[in-house]
């Protein structure tokens, strides 16, 4: 038997590896999103193989009061060459279905490897002379300021949330990219070697509960007190023991100085998807702790800086004595976040 050769099951495959690279040119590599309290419906820039697309004559107005350079397809050579490389790597899948051959898959899955390092870098250095090379003479100069956007993920400039991810077509290229480590690790065994049979089901279930736990975890920020602002009312946050945050999606952090306040301001906002809430413990200072798993107090003698009338605690034992000092009840937190 010639072991060079690739399996069926990797020659299926590789039909749908290159498939994604050709599909990719179709839709958005990467996409940048813009937020801010004037464009409550955000701004996006979307990066295609070929082009810049988007809100991009909007972007281009704000960035010229900043002193950031306009953006133009015509500015950036790597939209000339990238839909060939992505092409190329589409027909390097497709040949490697009839030259049959272990050692080209492996070329191929090293070389788009080494690409997606190169692209990296390629966009951090954009990134970086995009956000820093300033016009002095600009509208709006602030000092010390950059504008870089992230390189994934999320980051505040100034009144805006940039918020950047791959899109439709990044995604293609990433599923290609493990799809043909699949591929790799197949002909060459390497599950086999690392793991035995039996546990590989153990391991990948566990790799699984890892990636989802990681994809979940939102880290909470401290409040600041008297330095931060609420993000609903506009006042300071003078008192740790009323205040709340919470953490949308995209990871951007709201910070409030009274727990009816993060709930109004989710009302008035329900297009942004929010995903985890804090609350004080009103027994701690300033100790931020899942909404979820909070017990709260309503009503009673409870003086919370915007009349909301409610406070938080980790411990049941504490809301209960409070509650009688207070007289105040209790209240269910899915309660209070549908009020």
């Amino acid at each position: 038997m010639n072991t060079s050769k690739i399996s069926l099951f990797s020659k299926v495959v590789l039909l749908v590896v290159s498939a994604l690279f050709f599909a990719s040119l179709l839709f958005p590599m990467w996409r940048i999103e813009l937020e801010a309290p004037q464009y409550p419906e955000g701004l996006i820039l979307q990066l295609h193989a070929n082009k810049i697309g988007g809100d991009v004559q909007v972007i281009n107005g704000l960035n010229h009061y900043i002193g950031m350079k306009t953006l133009h397809t015509e500015d950036f050579p790597e939209f000339q060459i990238l839909p060939y490389i992505v092409g190329f790597f589409g027909l390097f899948a497709l040949a490697m279905v009839f030259v049959n051959k272990r050692k080209g898959v492996i070329i191929l899955f090293s070389s788009f490897i080494l690409f997606g390092i190169l692209a990296g870098v390629d966009f951090y250095r954009w990134n970086y002379e995009y956000g820093h090379n300033l016009d002095p003479n600009a509208a709006i100069v602030v000092p010390g300021m950059a504008y870089q956007p992230p390189l994934i993920g999320y980051k505040q400039l100034l009144n805006f949330g940039a918020f950047s991810i791959p899109d439709i077509g990044g995604w293609m290229l990433i599923a290609a990219g493990i799809l043909l480590f699949v591929i790799v690790a197949k002909e060459k065994h390497l599950i086999n070697r690392i793991f035995r049979k039996p546990k590989i089901d153990a391991v990948l279930v566990l790799l699984l509960s890892f990636s989802f736990l990681s994809c979940g975890d939102f880290k909470v920020v401290p409040i600041k007190l008297n330095a931060d602002n609420c993000d609903f009312c506009k006042m300071s946050i003078a008192d740790g023991k009323y205040a709340a945050e919470v953490i949308t999606q995209k990871g951007r952090v709201y910070k409030f100085d009274d727990i009816m306040c993060m709930v109004n301001y989710c009302k008035e906002n329900t297009n942004t998807k929010m995903q985890a809430f804090y609350v004080n413990d009103f027994s701690q200072d300033n100790n931020l702790i899942p909404a979820e798993t909070a017990f709260f107090l309503s009503g009673g003698d409870i003086q919370s800086p915007m009349h909301g009338g409610i406070i938080a605690f980790s411990k049941e034992k504490d809301a209960q004595e409070f509650g009688t000092k207070l007289n105040a009840k209790p209240i269910a937190w899915n309660t209070i976040i549908t009020k």
